[in-house]
């Protein structure tokens, strides 16, 4: 059954419903495709693959990192922090997200109902943040020609400063919101939890408007002037001669601009629905409504498993870890027991 859209950002509202939309019987038997036994089955299917994905791949990227010294640069702490946001996102995000998808109402509780959606938008602020940082930082040390880098205390420092001022920010996804029961008729109710803001539905749709603004619009925005500042310095650069460090430099960038650009072209198709819905309460009647919710939020949650990807293929400083770990996992076998090796030398 569809409902209103949560005024939200990136992040589920937990009902089917909203205690301040105008509901019936008629509203509740619109079209939801997402109960076909058919359509069930390939989402469940398309979850699972961005979780295995997801978890294995953001694992591996904070593994080699903590395993390799010759990785331990600031740059790819700040990517090691990017990996945890995405880590949380898969694992608090995507299997209450099906869960819910495949129900049709909450069924986690009064302490979920708080914790998880906060927990979502903490995580994706948090992956947004940490994106312009690695850009700013980037930026100040090729364009403005910096040598002297960063420290990891002030790494560190950045990265702490980064998870308060996201928590700051998704905090009213835990404030304004209440649980309960929500009766349709004295023979039908169903848990809910829902957002509920004080005075008018409209302050949800403020704060939904604002965090499109600060989620995508301004980091997309910051990103871009960025990354094209750096790569006009660096190719400047290349036209004067060719050495290891510019190269290096050059291949790092194009690795970190992709990553901003798939993250800007994944998330798009979600926020833009979620803003065509906040100025058009039509959009939340129309048929399949909660397919197409489902389908762009599936589009965007690709962007926590494709950064590894990214790692892998375009930087030798990532690829040979991986490859050697892989290749360490394949060819690991489990040592025999001392007592079941007697036993094997007997029974030959």
């Amino acid at each position: 059954m569809p409902g209103c859209l949560s005024p939200c950002g990136p992040v589920i509202d937990w009902l089917p419903v909203k205690v301040n939309c105008i509901l019936n019987e008629d509203f509740l038997e619109l079209d939801d495709s997402t109960q076909l036994v058919g359509v069930q089955v390939i989402l469940i299917l398309a979850y699972c693959t961005i979780i295995l994905f997801g978890v294995t791949g953001n694992s591996l990227v904070i593994y080699v990192v903590y395993k390799f010294r010759n990785l331990r640069t600031v740059t790819n702490f700040f990517i090691v922090n990017l990996a945890v946001a995405d880590l949380l996102v898969n694992m608090l995000c995507l299997p209450f997200t099906l869960a819910y998808t495949l129900y049709g109402e909450w069924m986690f509780g009064q302490v979920f109902c708080f914790m998880l959606p906060y927990a979502q938008g903490l995580a994706v602020h948090v992956s947004t943040i940490t994106l312009n940082i690695i850009a700013l930082d980037r930026h100040r040390s090729i364009v403005y020609h910096m040598e002297t880098k960063m420290s990891k205390d002030m790494c560190a420092v950045v990265i702490v400063i980064t998870w308060a001022v996201s928590a700051l920010l998704a905090s009213p996804l835990a404030i304004f919101r209440e649980y309960g029961t929500f009766d349709f008729s004295p023979n039908k109710s169903i848990q809910v939890c829902a957002e509920k803001w004080p005075e008018s539905s409209m302050n949800g749709s403020i704060y939904s408007i604002s965090m499109l603004l600060v989620q995508y619009g301004l980091p997309l925005a910051i990103n871009s002037v960025a990354y094209i500042r750096i790569w006009k310095k660096l190719k400047n650069h290349m036209t004067y001669g060719r050495n290891d460090r510019h190269q290096r430099r050059k291949k790092t960038t194009k690795m970190l601009l992709t990553m901003v650009v798939v993250f800007a072209v994944l998330w798009l198709p979600f926020h833009a629905f979620q803003l065509a819905a906040d100025i058009d309460s039509a959009v939340l009647s129309m048929k399949d409504f909660k397919l197409l919710y489902t389908v762009f939020h599936i589009v965007a949650m690709c962007s926590t498993f494709v950064n590894p990807i990214l790692y892998g293929w375009m930087n030798n400083n990532y690829r040979s870890p991986l490859s050697a770990f892989s290749l360490h996992v394949v060819q690991y076998t489990p040592p025999v027991q001392k007592g079941k090796k007697n036993k094997q030398k007997n029974a030959n």
